[in-house]
């Protein structure tokens, strides 16, 4: 009989229950026999975090090379199986193959480049201690990590928040998306293929509906010591809350609004391919987008110019992942017309598509527009002409936000002093603001998030330090 829905996993077992209780409605068009998602019940939930639970005293004590071992054979089988993902992302997300193709290579990446830092981390010191005595500071798993994940770049969010989990010798509950849901089962499914111990990462998905109560049930259960989430700066501040009442941890990677400071003195054709590319790329749906530019007077005509000549000539089909978001968008730009902005838009190939929505410009953006202080998430970006570039410097700190931005100028020691200046978690000097790399640390400040992803940094997120000291004993009498 062929199987109509997407199983959770849990303990190495998919499970689908046998009433219909709490499926999800999908659709796909690479595997049509697929028609819901099993949606966990807080039950079901429960029973996830408590398998996990059960697989962490033996996982926890595997040796760094074992777990680098099992990380090469997950590398190995992606590698296998990238046609399948590829299919699985650009189905589920509408997303061209670049990025596709991206998600790829970054997973693959991340998992080798954590792989050979396990037994580095891992390493402890030995502080100078007062007295006769030897101070030991331990590096240890904390246990299970609950890990949240959106839709927008599935598998390498999706790898990102268990890789360095299970690599520090924690094991992990991985909440995907609805949007999603075949590409987070994947990766799941993945890990038990390359022969990772059942309960050492398990799989849940949920109704929109069930998100809080499932939550809930999962970070409050004692055996959970840490939750990272990825997303909307909105839902991280409900999920930080919850969580801080529970008192545990999270690492937060949240929403962008991604700024770019042009000067004078820029290669504006390097200007322009670089704010074009990370504007329009995954349709504008990447936290690290590029929302707005902010041009010095002198090169705003110029700068203008090549940039709509860009977009005029912009062949890509342009979609987003809901009717939601394209609303939000078109009020957005809406909003921006209403207060003097100029709209520029290029044809879009597929503008009879529901989820259509062109790529654009927004020319003339002022501060009292929405699009000014709201992250757009889509193929949208907004152009504000500045007296200088002290003025567009403090433009960018003015924001809330603080993820990814940029800086061009043929003047690196200039660029540098800005850059120590704008509260980022990244910033470019002549390079778009979407740009990552596995050794690289990841993350946000202020409305952006706090802790960080990527390399060491990634795995030291999910240790604690314990210290033994080491006292002299006496002589006995």
């Amino acid at each position: 009989m062929m199987n109509t829905t997407l199983p959770l996993i849990i303990h190495g077992k998919d499970i689908v229950l046998p009433n219909h209780d709490h499926h999800y409605p999908i659709s796909s068009n690479s595997a049509p026999q697929l028609t819901a998602f099993q949606g966990a019940t807080p039950e079901l939930a429960i029973q996830a975090v408590e398998s996990c639970a059960s697989a962490f005293p033996t996982w926890s004590r595997t040796t760094p090379s074992q777990r680098r071992q099992l990380l090469l054979n997950l590398s190995s089988l992606l590698k296998t199986h990238t046609p399948t993902i590829q299919t699985l992302i650009e189905d589920e997300i509408h997303c061209p193959r670049p990025w596709s193709d991206e998600n790829i290579a970054a997973s693959i990446g991340m998992i080798e480049e954590t792989a050979s830092l396990i037994a580095d981390t891992l390493t402890g010191t030995i502080p100078p201690s007062n007295g006769n005595t030897y101070a030991l500071v331990l590096k240890k798993p904390l246990g299970v990590v609950l890990g949240i994940v959106p839709w927008n770049a599935p598998l390498i969010l999706g790898l990102r928040a268990v890789v360095p989990v299970v690599a520090g010798g924690n094991v992990a509950v991985l909440k995907g998306s609805e949007l999603s849901p075949r590409t987070h089962h994947f990766i799941t499914a993945l890990f038990r293929e390359a022969g990772f111990p059942p309960g050492v990462v398990n799989f849940v998905l949920h109704r929109p509906e069930d998100a809080a109560e499932v939550y809930e049930c999962m970070v409050e259960h004692p055996a959970v010591k840490k939750c990272n989430f990825t997303g909307s700066t909105g839902v991280g501040r409900v999920i930080a809350a919850k969580a801080a009442r529970a008192l545990k941890p999270v690492l937060l990677e949240l929403g962008g609004k991604n700024s770019v400071v042009v000067l004078e003195d820029a290669d504006l054709g390097q200007a322009v391919e670089e704010i074009v590319t990370a504007g329009f790329l995954n349709n504008g749906q990447i936290c690290m987008s590029t929302d707005l530019v902010y041009v010095v007077r002198s090169v705003a005509e110029e700068l203008t110019g090549r940039i709509l000549d860009r977009l005029h000539s912009e062949e890509r089909p342009h979609r987003v992942i809901s009717t939601a978001s394209r609303d939000r968008l078109t009020a957005l730009v809406e909003d921006a017309r209403s207060k003097g902005a100029v709209i520029h838009q290029a044809r879009n190939p597929v503008a009879e598509d529901p989820l259509a929505f062109p790529a654009t410009v927004i020319e003339g953006v002022t501060q009292d527009m929405d699009f000014y202080t709201i992250e757009s998430f889509g193929p949208v970006f907004g152009i504000m002409v500045v007296d200088s570039e002290e003025q567009g410097l403090q433009m960018v700190k003015g924001s809330v936000y603080g993820l990814s931005s940029a800086v061009f100028t043929r003047d690196h020691f200039k660029a540098l002093k800005m850059s120590g200046d704008i509260a980022a978690g990244a910033v470019h000097v002549n390079g778009g603001t979407v740009h990552d790399e596995a050794t690289l640390p990841h993350g946000g400040v202020g409305d952006s998030g706090w802790g960080r992803f990527g390399g060491r940094w990634g795995l030291e997120e999910f240790l604690q330090t314990r210290t033994v000291v080491l006292n002299k004993c006496r002589a006995s009498l």
